[in-house]
């Protein structure tokens, strides 16, 4: 994201707790953490670099910080039950990242205590959990990834690729059921068929999913995200090989474990960015009064490798928009 793009962050530290002097006198800052088990390269990278970038503000663990950590993709977990306990325990702010699944809880749980979310998979402006991006009005505020939109132009960008293939199969739960539509619709608008598969009860069984979709003999497959999908990203980048299909995902790495084609944006840098939100909060501004912001800078990636393995060729046009072409 460029720094010229982020419209600069404000607040009133008299209208507002500020953690900041209770830091002065010793007390810990303590946060809930709402987000995916960091079982991968991508989330594992993520939470580094929120650590990274709190300490660079300032905020050590263990020293002037503490985060509770909750896990959205747990389904053994009663995340309703666990937010409203860390809101017993006095945390001093929420991050909410992923779909909807981690806002609404802490949302839920309390409307005093700030939230510092990133929206990935729904509209926080239409559930009404911010009043605009602008001035957010309440007790949230944060990145809106707009993946609605994003999940659109992922099925543009797989027919600019193959413009004489009309039959997408999409992979997709309920925590995306939301990219799935958005994904339905511009699929109308561009005469092409579109096929779901929709998994459910996690673990998912992706061996299982990958044998109902090749009944339609779908051309291509776009996978939508979910944090129940991530630890599977090698596995389904082999399986769509083996079905030899033009993939595309969210993530690059996805593309790095197989899959041929991504589109979206820098989540580790999102990372960084809410950590600074985060910090703006401790120290006294008010959410409701720090503008929501929108990544302004999109990752296109290719992979030149899985290309030649299922057969396909990638236009020149599209190898030369990526920002990145594994060969």
């Amino acid at each position: 994201m460029r720094r010229r793009d982020f419209i600069t962050l404000a607040g009133s530290a008299a209208a507002w707790p500020v953690v900041a002097r209770a830091q002065q006198q010793g007390k810990k800052a303590r946060i809930g953490f709402l987000s995916s088990l960091p079982d991968n390269p991508l989330l594992i990278a993520s939470y580094s670099a929120f650590s990274d970038e709190m300490r660079r503000l300032g905020w050590v663990e263990n020293q002037n910080l503490i985060i509770e950590y909750r896990y959205t993709n747990d389904p053994k977990a009663d995340l309703a039950t666990q937010a409203a306990d860390l809101v017993k325990s006095n945390v001093d702010l929420f991050v909410a990242i992923g779909p909807e699944t981690a806002l609404q809880v802490a949302f839920n749980a309390t409307r005093t205590i700030p939230i510092a979310m990133i929206a990935v998979n729904f509209d926080p402006i239409a559930r009404g959990y911010v009043a605009g991006l602008a001035r957010p009005g309440g007790n949230v505020t944060g990145i809106f990834f707009r993946q609605l939109e994003l999940a659109q132009k992922q099925v543009e960008l797989l027919t600019q690729a193959f413009p004489q293939r009309k039959n997408i199969a999409a992979l997709y739960d309920a925590l995306s059921a939301d990219q799935f539509a958005a994904s339905e619709r511009m699929a109308a608008q561009m005469n092409l068929q579109l096929r779901g598969v929709k998994l459910e009860n996690p673990p998912y069984d992706f061996n299982e999913a990958f044998h109902v979709l090749a009944q339609g003999s779908p051309q291509m497959l776009l996978v939508q995200s979910s944090p129940y999908f991530t630890s599977s990203q090698r596995l389904i980048a082999g399986l769509a090989i083996e079905q030899r299909l033009p993939t595309m995902f969210i993530f690059k790495n996805y593309v790095e474990a197989g899959g041929l084609m991504s589109y979206g944006v820098d989540f580790v840098a999102m990372h960084r960015r809410i950590a600074e939100y985060v910090d703006k909060i401790l120290e006294g501004a008010k959410p409701a009064d720090i503008p929501v912001e929108q990544p302004t800078k999109f990752e296109l990636t290719v992979n030149l490798k899985t290309a030649g393995s299922i057969g396909v060729e990638i236009p020149l046009s599209i190898q030369l928009r990526a920002d990145q072409v594994i060969e």
